[in-house]
């Protein structure tokens, strides 16, 4: 019965540990996500075009899931929503600058920019097209106070 109890307890003492990692974990993610969309907007960029929304694309030359499936996605999402958005494809690697003004913590990630340059929305890692069509629509209909919803 003694044996029974101890195993109970390093069952229930590594569950505890592993909830709490994952809890930390999610907490780290939140709060970089939180800074990154509170932070000022960027300066125009000479490829912005004005009235779009733009959507900074996150990857590395070694990243397969940037190329297999984030670029496919975003070109979908361009031939469904091309006249309103631009993709600017950013290598995270040779832009520190811009990777850590987003806190980009893993590619890809993508960020969602109104018209002005403030992030409403950051992705990290893959984005599905669905995902991204409602944070762009989210931009692009204001709620009935007049403001953007953001994500």
């Amino acid at each position: 019965m003694p044996e029974l109890l101890f195993r109970l307890a390093i069952i229930a003492a590594v569950s505890l540990f592993t909830w709490l990692l994952i809890w930390s974990g999610r907490r780290f993610v939140a709060s970089r996500r939180q800074r990154a969309l509170t932070a000022a907007p960027l300066a125009s960029s000479p490829q912005q075009e004005t009235g779009r929304v733009r959507i900074l694309a996150f990857s590395s030359a070694d990243c397969r899931q940037c190329h297999q499936l984030q670029e496919p996605a975003l070109q979908r999402l361009l031939a469904q929503r091309g006249e309103t958005v631009s993709v600017e494809y950013i290598d995270a690697p040779t832009t520190p600058e811009l990777t850590s003004h987003y806190h980009v913590l893993t590619v890809p990630t993508t960020v969602v920019l109104d018209a002005t340059g403030k992030a409403h929305a950051i992705n990290y890692g893959f984005a599905n097209v669905q995902r991204l069509l409602e944070q762009v629509d989210a931009i692009l209909t204001p709620d009935s106070n007049g403001l953007t919803m953001s994500q």
